[in-house]
């Protein structure tokens, strides 16, 4: 029989194992670069506002959009697939809720609506083109992208403005941070910090993906089509409809990144998001997810979103740099992280060969 000092060392050495899996070193090289890069920024523009709470939280709701449909993409990544299509969609959505609410008179809800559906469906129909035609995900996501804007253009090629109340009451809604002043009285927090939807969105999307990965079976379905869909079919894991609906949920996370961008410029436009799937795909690189698949976390995700977020905020407190130096630093990132994943496959062989 073990001691309990034995029992307890075994279960230390299990604990110990566990957090330093190879899998993770992406995710703490994201929030550990994410940091020197915060405190570098800290450092310098503190005293012009940088590490105001209101400055942090706009990290969050100017590139809520992105971190949304990145939820989608994660799960596409993991699978070892990949969607060009994602910007293409969200424009698509812009598009149906600013023509159907200012154009055709019908209520936003119901635009939304048809824009959710009409996410969810080219998710799914991609996915099943991938799966059962056998089409490789790049040409079909491809195709994706380019009938999402073709439909854009046909809509309309020119802006729409949304003028809507109910559009208007969603854009701005705000939850302000407050803080106890000497009298009790709760007032806010100076300069003013809020939380709004697109952030409450954005938040809410992680969390739901987070729990998908890591509590279902649904998730370790996705884990072990990455890893090996051969021999995930070969073990009767529901292949073909796992990847389907992973499709499916990224269009829906699509489809929600078009919804929180409306929020956010309250206006659709067929040109709009162009280029957007590649701040996607690199926001999922950076926060660990590997694009051979089998890996990655959405906490990785949202620091990644956070970290792309944290460089352009440098970039304007410092106001001398050119506003492409963001891409720069961005595409040095991704470098970095691509070197960091070949890392981490070797460390898993060599952890294997053991």
């Amino acid at each position: 029989m073990l001691s309990v000092g034995t029992s307890g060392g075994v279960q230390r050495k299990k604990l110990f194992d566990r957090l330093t899996k190879p899998d993770y070193l992406m995710v703490y090289a994201t929030i550990g670069i994410f940091i020197l890069i915060y405190a570098f920024g800290a450092i310098l523009y503190g005293h012009k506002g940088f590490t105001s709470l209101r400055t942090f939280m706009l990290l969050f709701s100017d590139n809520a959009y992105i971190g949304i449909s990145a939820v989608g993409m994660t799960m596409v990544l993991i699978t070892g697939g990949i969607d060009l299509s994602v910007g293409a969609v969200a424009s698509l959505t812009g598009m149906i809720i600013a023509y159907g609410t200012s154009v055709m008179g019908l209520h936003p809800l119901v635009c939304i609506s048809i824009a959710l559906l009409v996410g969810v469906s080219l998710g799914a129909l991609m996915g099943a083109c991938i799966q059962y035609l056998n089409v490789p995900a790049f040409v079909t996501t491809l195709t994706g992208m380019f009938f999402a804007r073709g439909v854009c253009s046909l809509i309309s090629r020119d802006s729409i403005s949304i003028k809507h109340d109910m559009i208007d009451s969603l854009a701005g809604f705000k939850l302000y941070f407050k803080w106890p002043n000497e009298l009790g009285e709760w007032v806010k927090i100076k300069p003013v910090a809020s939380v709004d939807l697109n952030t409450i969105m954005f938040v809410v999307m992680i969390i739901i993906g987070a729990v998908i990965l890591q509590k279902t079976r649904f998730g370790r379905n996705v884990y072990a089509i990455g890893g090996s869909a051969q021999s995930a079919n070969l073990m009767g894991l529901p292949v073909g409809r796992t990847r389907v609906m992973v499709y499916a949920f990224n269009g829906l996370c699509s489809a929600l990144a078009g919804i929180s961008y409306v929020l956010y410029v309250k206006s659709g436009w067929n040109l709009a998001l162009m280029g957007s799937e590649l701040d996607v795909i690199s926001s999922c690189v950076i926060g660990g997810v590997m694009l051979s698949g089998g890996v990655g976390y959405m906490v990785g995700t949202l620091m990644g979103v956070l970290l792309k977020a944290t460089i352009p905020a440098i970039i304007t407190f410092n106001g001398a740099m050119n506003s492409w130096w963001a891409k720069i630093f961005t595409g040095l990132l991704l470098l970095l992280f691509i070197v960091i994943q070949r890392l981490v496959v070797s460390a898993t062989a060599r952890r294997k060969n053991k």
